[in-house]
């Protein structure tokens, strides 16, 4: 936005950019509550048996993430629009997983690809869906 078209029709300087000041005010005081882009989050989950993995996602500023299930990876994009969230799922790696991983993997996927609308809990996210999936900035 140029200052430019604020002087030619009245404004100053200075109140062309109070206007513009708090005209971004609001958009950036909704990002620090918006969705957690740009972070890796750990799923709120339990390891499987006999093993110290958890599901997390790495998601980049603009949404394509990276998602480490039980046993394999995928690709991903986040499309968020307000408290709207589809997950559109890209190639899965192709590992040699347990029947208990291969399982816990798949019904991770779908879950993630029901989610339908998310919400911020404290300083993690929560995607709602036919299943609530929970996740927490990662600590390491």
């Amino acid at each position: 936005m140029r200052l430019s078209c604020f002087v030619r029709h009245g404004l100053s300087a200075g109140a062309a950019a109070a206007v513009v000041f708090f005209t971004l005010m609001p958009a950036q005081s909704q990002s620090q509550s918006g969705f957690p882009f740009g972070s890796e989050l750990r799923m709120d989950a339990r390891p499987l048996k006999g093993s110290k993995r958890v599901p997390y996602v790495d998601i980049a500023a603009n949404g394509s993430a990276t998602i480490d299930m039980w046993c394999d990876s995928v690709q991903s994009q986040f499309v968020i629009a307000a408290d709207t969230v589809t997950v559109l799922i890209g190639q899965r790696t192709q590992r040699n997983c347990t029947p208990e991983q291969a399982k816990a993997d798949g019904e991770l996927l779908d879950a993630l690809q029901q989610a339908t609308n998310w919400r911020r809990e404290g300083d993690g996210v929560v995607l709602i869906g036919a299943r609530q999936l929970k996740f927490r900035p990662s600590t390491n």
